[in-house]
Order: C-alpha cells, then sequence, then structure tokens
C-alpha cells in the first residue's frame, strides 16, 4: 500500500481493532476459543508470567488428530496425516449471502482438545491448510474461557474452499458482526474488546466442520489446524537487537503497483494487492507456482499472472479483500507439500534464525514515510517479504510497494524497520495514538521441513 494511512485491506488490522477499542490495550493476532478449565485454574494460568507473549499450538500429526473427538471424520495416515469425511454426521443448510444461494450439506466435524494457552490472550487467529475439491469446504470455528470463567460463543473464524469458480458452490468468507459484549471478531481476528480492563483468554478449542454435496464421494482434507494467541505490552518503540547474521535468500520480485486497475472485483490490484504479492513471492521461492491451464483466465497482456491468481484466490468476499491472514496462508498451502500459518516474532533475532535456515518471512508493519527511510510512502497497514539481512544488519525486503519488479529488492535501516514491525502503538499522520501490528508475519515453509529448517521454525515456536 502507497496511500498515506489510507485503511486499505491489509491496514484493516489497524482500523478495526482500533474501532473495537481493543488494538490500543494490547495488539496480537486474536482467536476466540472455548470454555472448559475451572475459573480457579483458569486465574491461575492467567496469573502465570511468560517471557514469550505468544503461544501457538497447532494439530499437525496422526496422533494430533486423534486427540480430537471426531464426530464423522477419520484420520488420514501417510506421509501427511489429516482428517476427513468418514460419513456424514448430518446435514445442513447454508445460505451464501455472497451468491444469493441456498443448499443443503453433508457434514462431519472434528473437535479438538481443550489448550490451556501459556500466554493468556487478548487475540487469537487460526490457521488451516486444507484441500477442498469442487463441491467441498471446511468452516473453523473456536470457543474459549476468559479468566473470569465465562465462556465464549462458538466464533466462525473462517469459512473456507480453495475454488473461485463462476458456478463456485460457496464463496470464501469470514463472518461479521460476531461478539458477545467481551470479545468480538474483526474479519480473522478474536479480540478482546477492552484488553485494559484484564480480561483475556485463558483456554480455548477448534471446531473443524468438513462439508460436501450430498451424495457426493468427494471430501475435503485438513492436514494442519492451530491456532496464535498473543498478548503483547503496549509499547511505542522496543529495544534495539544486536546484528546476528548476515545472508540474502534468492527470493523473486514482484510488484503490486503494476497492476493497478487490474481485476476490480478482486479488490482492483495496485495497494490492495500486497499480501497476494508476497505471497506468491515466496511460493515460487519453495519452487511452486500455477500451472499454464490455471492461469488461463488471466488476460493475457497483463505481466505476471501469478499475482492475479493469488488475489483471486485469496480473495475475501466478505471483507472485499486479499488481506486476510489465514486465507493468505491456506491459499499457499494448495501448492503441493507446502504449509502456512500466521503467528507473531518477538524480535529480529527470530527472523535471523529463519533466514539462516532458508525460510523467509512476509511481515505486516505501518509507518509514516518518514519512519522508514527509502521506502518512499507512508501506511496504515503493509505486507512486505523479508529476505536477508546485510553485513551490518540491515533488512534486505521485497517490498511489493514498487513501481516495477525490478526496483522490488529494498534494504531498509534496521532500527527504523525493527521498531516500526514490532510496536504495537504509533502516531498517524494526524498525531492520533494507533495501533501497530506487534510482530505478525506469514511463514510458508515444506510440508517436511529439513532438520535445520524444523529447529529455526521450533525456536519461534512453530511446529
Amino acid at each position: 500500500m502507497t496511500r498515506p494511512e489510507t485503511p486499505s485491506p491489509l491496514s484493516r488490522r489497524t482500523v478495526l481493532v482500533a474501532a473495537a477499542g481493543a488494538a490500543l490495550a494490547a495488539t496480537a493476532a486474536t482467536g476466540s476459543a472455548r470454555a472448559a478449565a475451572p475459573a480457579q485454574q483458569s486465574a491461575q494460568t492467567a496469573r502465570k508470567a511468560v517471557n514469550r507473549p505468544v503461544d501457538n499450538r497447532t494439530w499437525t500429526t496422526s496422533v494430533d488428530w486423534r486427540s480430537g473427538t471426531a464426530h464423522g471424520t477419520r484420520v488420514v495416515g501417510g506421509a501427511r496425516p489429516g482428517v476427513t469425511i468418514a460419513a456424514p454426521a448430518g446435514t445442513t443448510t447454508y445460505k451464501d449471502p455472497h451468491l444469493n444461494k441456498t443448499a443443503e450439506w453433508e457434514y462431519a466435524e472434528w473437535l479438538s482438545p481443550v489448550h490451556a494457552l501459556s500466554v493468556p490472550a487478548t487475540e487469537v487467529v487460526a490457521s488451516w491448510n486444507a484441500h477442498t475439491p469442487k463441491a467441498t469446504w471446511i468452516q473453523i470455528e473456536l470457543q474459549g474461557t476468559y479468566t473470569d470463567g465465562a465462556t465464549t460463543p462458538w466464533y466462525v473464524m473462517g469459512r473456507w474452499t480453495a475454488g473461485d469458480d463462476k458456478d463456485a458452490d460457496i464463496r470464501r468468507t469470514s463472518v461479521d458482526d460476531q461478539s458477545d459484549g467481551k470479545s468480538s471478531i474483526w474479519t480473522d481476528t478474536f479480540s478482546i474488546d477492552d484488553a485494559a480492563s484484564g480480561l483475556r483468554l485463558v483456554s480455548y478449542r477448534l471446531r473443524l466442520r468438513l462439508l460436501r454435496a450430498p451424495g457426493s464421494k468427494a471430501a475435503p482434507t485438513v492436514w494442519r489446524l492451530g491456532a496464535m494467541g498473543s498478548d503483547v505490552p503496549d509499547r511505542f518503540t522496543v529495544p534495539a537487537s544486536t546484528p546476528g547474521l548476515a545472508k540474502e535468500l534468492r527470493v523473486p520480485r514482484y510488484s503490486q503497483n503494476i497492476h493497478v486497475g487490474q481485476y476490480p472485483e478482486y479488490d482492483n490490484g495496485g495497494e490492495a494487492w500486497c499480501s497476494p504479492t508476497s505471497s506468491q513471492m515466496i511460493i515460487e521461492y519453495w519452487g511452486r507456482k500455477p500451472t499454464p491451464e490455471q492461469l488461463a483466465w488471466v488476460d493475457p497482456s497483463y505481466a505476471d499472472p501469478q499475482v492475479c491468481h493469488a488475489a483471486r484466490y485469496t480473495y475475501d468476499y466478505q471483507y472485499e479483500g486479499c488481506g486476510n491472514w489465514p486465507f493468505n496462508a491456506a491459499y499457499a498451502a494448495t501448492y503441493k507439500d507446502l504449509q502456512g500459518v500466521v503467528t507473531r516474532l518477538s524480535s529480529l533475532t527470530d527472523l535471523e534464525k529463519l533466514i539462516a535456515a532458508g525460510i523467509p518471512a512476509i511481515t505486516s508493519q505501518s509507518f509514516l514515510k518518514e519512519e522508514l527511510t527509502g521506502a518512499g510512502y507512508g501506511t496504515s497497514g503493509h505486507l512486505m517479504t523479508v529476505i536477508g539481512f546485510t553485513a551490518d544488519g540491515d533488512i534486505i525486503a521485497n517490498d511489493p510497494a514498487s513501481p516495477s519488479d525490478a526496483a522490488v529488492r529494498r534494504v531498509y535501516k534496521r532500527r527504523e524497520w525493527e521498531n516500526i514491525w514490532l510496536r504495537t502503538k504509533r502516531y498517524n499522520a494526524t498525531g492520533k495514538v494507533v495501533s501497530g501490528t506487534g510482530g505478525v508475519c506469514y511463514l510458508y515453509f515444506p510440508a517436511h521441513p529439513t532438520e535445520k529448517q524444523r529447529k529455526a521454525l521450533a525456536a519461534v515456536g512453530v511446529r
């Protein structure tokens, strides 16, 4: 994004959460969960001191999937375990608000065990990786317990299908207007409404609903499901880190700005496409890309048609944009043997560990033009790809907010970039205090990481 302080698709994190009154109290990626622990235990959990203000829990292995409660699902074994439909548990009617179409669906459900957060959270974001053949889709929900012992409703965190055909059965979508007076869902993020009150989420469970057309033999398969809870303290600045790595990864370079005005139905290209453009860069870094057949729908006069493709297949029809964080991670995982997750990192040292292992990261940040030397723009929310560090420790980024593919590679001053990425409060162009992103990033990596990659991911709390 390049328009100063414009609430564009990727800036919604600051706009929506600030509107909820939560972001200024604690900026973090959020999700809602369900109650199961006793109130006394919840209070004790909430009082635990933790050094890392982020908690990741993911279900990926056969043991993980068998630990949940199945209602019509079965565990798929093999190299990439998951869950799929065994026999439908029932049928349901869904009226798609974006197609104005009502249909019956068979469904099965998988319910995770209760997860006690090591970090009583102000925010939670769910992530998933799935295969959804035609006429199938999934719904991801969270329910949790607050520090006061009360239980949240079941919140819908997303309705996902990889497809987007003209005759699609449903449109992938977030769900608006979900709140219980204590917490709310903002597109893809669960947020405590008044973090300053001290209320936190202390445990949750996830509910996964897999749906297909009645009588169909097709079925979705989910390989990865999890959530990231966090409670990042308020801060306008963060301590300076010491450079520890000089390395640059060879990541393809794509500009979002060469797509200005393309495909208004997918938010019109340009600044609105920083997330899918960044996603496509890393997908191709890992050696994956759409086939010519998959790109046949794109106007042949457009450069980099794969960026148009990424925008279309990450588009959230409720949010009316391509900046839904989990939708981008789920899109990356539609490519063979890739995983995607949304998380929050604590420092540039975390990023250095990932780069050292060959894992680039898509980071979310907001800043005034004068706060990031060499950017040439200010933004209330933007995604770029960190691909390395110079010998002086400065950030090497593929910044899609560039006039051409050739201009995408940028070097940003370490101290400036570190602060705009990790802070949770900042001043906008009018001098108003608004929220920052607090270290949010997407990570895409192989389904079977090398030992070095696995250790680097584990070091930043991801498995």
